[in-house]
């Protein structure tokens, strides 16, 4: 038996399971990275070191992915709501990963928003939004606090 191509994206199949579930329909491909288009662009809307703010291109965006799993490793995924737009091209993903930050040993637990544009039924263009102080505090060894409720 072969390995897969992706094989080593298998720390993130979380992830990657979890935004296939919510493109499903809108995109061809059977592994999240058949879904992006070569020239895709990625914009990430934080700030965070070590992780670039574009990424540009399929290939590059892979590459960036390549190393994850050795930071941080992913158990579940959960929480998806998916938005359609009134533009029939963008779609909002919302959904929460969880996992362990390995230097750390500490819970990381994170939501996430995603605007995708999709054209000819591959990603052209993704919009990340994250709960960046989650992933600082468990990848630097300051648990979050705990929320108080709103109500």
């Amino acid at each position: 038996m072969t390995k897969s191509k992706y094989a080593m994206f298998d720390d993130l199949n979380p992830f990657l399971g979890i935004v296939l579930e919510g493109l499903t329909g809108l995109v061809d491909g059977k592994h999240f990275f058949d879904t992006i288009a070569d020239d895709a662009i990625f914009d990430f809307r934080y700030d965070f070191p070590g992780w670039p703010m574009t990424i540009r291109g399929r290939a590059t965006l892979m590459d960036q992915f390549s190393g994850y799993g050795r930071s941080i490793k992913l158990h579940s995924a959960d929480g998806l709501q998916v938005h359609r737009c009134q533009d029939s091209r963008v779609v909002i993903l919302e959904y929460e990963i969880h996992g362990t930050a390995l230097a750390t040993g500490l819970p990381y637990d994170n939501r996430f928003c995603s605007i995708i544009t999709i054209e000819n039924r591959k990603v052209v263009h993704w919009r990340d939004y994250m709960d960046s102080l989650a992933a600082w505090s468990a990848l630097n060894g300051k648990p979050v606090p705990v929320a108080r409720s709103r109500a």
